[in-house]
């Protein structure tokens, strides 16, 4: 089978801006700041919708409710949305410090539990991600912290090189400093709650809303000084949710699905390559369904594969 594009999501964001369009050759829908791309989503309210080919239109629940086997393979979870959402996020400005709530509380807290990933696929110079809490710090100290505005300052940073990921897992506070390009891998969820928005005002003119409460209740308070991921082997990330594989790839060597009877979603990172009679380059997303064809490297490649564990 031919690999399946699907047509991105752009969303306006206060911290995003135009890379997408710069690095990416994209053309976003007006003059505003986008800061992130949906590449992959089976949402209520939004969908992934093939471009072309067979499946043109359709949008990514009807492949997973109405052709499961025959795109994605056998032995899946019996799930009713597609469980993996992947964007491109553009941060031209600071994100909010922010935490996604585990499992065990999420219901409780009234959303749902989000793990992740982020790969880098653009950094700015000095650009740094604010990441797990610094060394001694607990939670009194950081309810003073949030009382007087100094929440930033309770947070580690680390100063990441393109090509390098870490994994986000749920409870971890986090935020995306300005000057990155992001290709985030997730759990199929929505919720976040931010504790610190920098006392900036949002598209609209007013302070965006903070979840303080909820994100009490979400942080791992001995989650101190992460460091970016050392891979192993070829994997960058895996848990129970999904998958990602970074591959290399010289100049005419090939690759395809990690498992010929199950799918993968591939996103070109560098370089370019051909899949059947299609032919991406650096920030193209696309599924291969199971038994696809063979992915070759027209150019030098760095390739991300995600897959369902199992």
């Amino acid at each position: 089978m031919e690999p399946i594009v699907f047509e991105p999501l752009y969303m306006q964001r206060v911290w995003g801006g135009r890379e997408l369009e710069r690095q990416y050759g994209r053309t976003l829908p007006d003059t505003a700041p986008y800061g992130e791309s949906w590449e992959i989503v089976d949402r209520e309210g939004e969908q992934s919708v093939v471009r072309s080919g067979p499946f043109a239109g359709r949008s990514l629940h009807e492949l997973w409710t109405g052709n499961r086997e025959e795109i994605f393979g056998s032995g899946l979870p019996d799930s009713e949305r597609f469980p993996i959402l992947i964007k491109v996020l553009d941060a031209r400005d600071e994100l909010s410090i922010q935490v996604h709530p585990p499992a065990a509380l999420a219901g409780a807290l009234g959303g749902d539990p989000k793990t992740e990933m982020w790969y880098i696929a653009g950094a700015d110079p000095g650009a740094k991600l604010h990441v797990g809490l610094k060394a001694g710090v607990n939670r009194p100290a950081f309810e003073e912290a949030i009382a007087n505005g100094t929440v930033a300052d309770c947070v580690h940073a680390i100063e990441p090189e393109i090509g390098q990921s870490i994994f986000i897992p749920s409870g971890r506070l986090h935020a995306i400093g300005a000057g990155f390009l992001i290709h985030e891998i997730q759990q199929n969820s929505d919720t976040t709650y931010r504790v610190f928005d920098w006392n900036r005002l949002g598209l609209d003119g007013q302070p965006r809303a903070l979840h303080v409460a909820e994100s009490l209740a979400s942080i791992d308070f001995s989650d101190f000084e992460p460091e970016m991921d050392t891979p192993r082997g070829s994997v960058i990330a895996e848990c129970e949710y999904f998958r990602v594989e970074k591959l290399t790839l010289a100049a005419g060597e090939r690759t395809g699905n990690r498992e010929p009877g199950r799918f993968s979603i591939f996103s070109v990172a560098e370089g370019q390559v051909t899949c059947g009679t299609s032919r991406f380059s650096k920030g193209d997303f696309f599924l291969l369904p199971r038994g696809g064809g063979e992915i070759i490297a027209t150019l030098p490649s760095a390739i991300l594969r995600t897959t369902l564990p199992g």
